[in-house]
């Protein structure tokens, strides 16, 4: 079994992610760009409902000057909230450290031109745990490349 199969070590992971985001938004940023070793941003988006702020902590890559997230949300079923924020307003503001930026999303799943040169760069990133993540669920994960505006 899978510790992403557990769904107490798994709630317990989804909290200690939520401190350390309320770590990296408390700071300004000077503690928290990395978690562990992976390096991590902040993701604002708007919500596709609400029209509120919200804001995600995500591990990223670099592909040239765009950055890249997985929108695995640990392989669950559901795609993560920010991921349906991004498909109804692709502009967005990441924070990396003390740097906030504005960039544009776009979208690549199994079967487009780039994913599997963009999978394997995140996988790599990631200690190869988004290739875990796509077998817990049947849903593609898509890699949302973050383009600086």
């Amino acid at each position: 079994m899978k510790i992403e199969e557990i769904p107490v070590i798994k709630a317990l992971g989804i909290k200690l992610l939520g401190a350390h985001q309320r770590v990296y938004e408390a700071t300004g940023g000077r503690l928290g760009h990395r978690l562990l070793v992976v390096p991590c941003l902040l993701l604002r988006t708007v919500g596709a409902k609400t029209g509120m702020q919200r804001s995600s902590c995500l591990t990223y890559a670099r592909d040239g000057s765009a950055l890249l997230v997985v929108a695995s949300n640990g392989g669950d079923r559901k795609a993560p909230g920010w991921y349906h924020n991004l498909r109804a307003d692709p502009a967005a503001e990441i924070q990396i450290g003390t740097h906030r930026q504005q960039v544009t999303a776009r979208f690549a799943l199994p079967g487009d031109a780039d994913y599997d040169r963009l999978w394997s760069i995140v996988n790599k990133n990631n200690s190869n745990r988004y290739n875990g993540y796509q077998k817990l669920t049947d849903r593609p994960i898509p890699v949302v490349v973050l383009s600086p505006v």
